[in-house]
């Protein structure tokens, strides 16, 4: 395991504000192999407790609503420039959270409410504060989906057919910023994301296709899944991401490809991910946003 104390003398600071899943890991691994101190935000309601044991400089608890907290934190540790990285779950966001003065003044300044215009308001009052919010893959560039088939298994036809028309819905959800994954049976639109995540959009799907099954349904069972980046994509969060769960969820629910972005989704266990899709004959191909 890296550490980040073991290695000697003064060191540039990166703040990490740290959600859930195994990105802030990473984001936190990669940091220490370039020699940077790590102060890490942990969002009590999201984040692993494991990331206490990972080799951070330091590690400081706070609630999804305490911007002020966080803003102190980072001065009082001399961090100028930071990277968040890990899901905080969309109906977190605005349903239970209890913000402080700062953060209830720019939620009632903002003009829509969804992920983008808040975390981009944030950025703005980080910034503000002399905190400079950094793309979140800037870390991790060699985990980004290249360009073209990633799996042994290429896409079928009526596959490829699903993605294009998977693509032209997700374009239109994005640029609202609704969500960034729907999942199609032959060109038909099963499910969507909103605020409940790509797994469990997924899983839905596979319910709804379930459940036709009972009904004789003319679609075929097998679905597939397009996860898209927005069309004016900020890469310092929000940024789409998919790992093993996300193929056995999709091998639970009856999926067999799954579209991305090249270039602008994360494959959060590396080739671990291409494994699992070919062990299940599952189709990934990314493709130029």
């Amino acid at each position: 395991m890296l550490d980040c104390l073991r290695m000697p003398g003064p060191k540039e600071k990166l703040g990490l504000i740290a959600g859930n899943g195994k990105f802030p890991f990473l984001v936190l691994d990669a940091a220490c192999a370039q020699g940077l101190d790590v102060i890490v935000a942990a969002i009590k309601e999201e984040a692993f407790p494991e990331i206490e044991s990972r080799g951070a400089a330091a590690v400081h608890w706070l609630s999804l609503g305490e911007l002020s907290k966080l803003i102190e934190t980072f001065q009082r540790e001399g961090v100028h420039r930071a990277i968040m990285a890990g899901q905080v779950k969309h109906k977190q966001i605005f349903s239970s959270i209890k913000p402080d003065w700062r953060l209830a003044k720019l939620l009632l300044s903002l003009g829509t409410r969804n992920t983008d215009s808040l975390l981009g308001a944030v950025a703005k009052v980080l910034a503000d504060e002399g905190i400079t919010l950094e793309n979140s893959t800037a870390l991790l560039e060699p985990l980004l989906a290249r360009q073209g088939t990633l799996t042994k298994r290429t896409p079928t036809e009526q596959e490829r057919k699903n993605i294009d028309y998977g693509r032209a819905v997700a374009r239109h959800l994005a640029q609202y910023d609704i969500g960034q994954t729907v999942v199609v049976a032959e060109t038909a639109c099963v499910a969507v994301e909103a605020m409940e995540g790509t797994d469990a959009t997924i899983e839905r799907a596979g319910q709804i296709m379930a459940s036709l099954e009972s009904e004789a349904s003319t679609l075929s069972r097998n679905l597939t899944v397009v996860k898209i980046a927005k069309p004016n994509q900020d890469m310092r969060f929000d940024v789409p991401v998919v790992g093993v769960k996300t193929v056995e969820v999709m091998q639970r629910a009856g999926a067999t490809c799954l579209a991305l972005d090249a270039g602008r989704c994360l494959l959060l266990d590396g080739d671990a991910i291409l494994n699992a899709a070919d062990a299940a004959q599952i189709a990934i191909v990314a493709e130029p946003a």
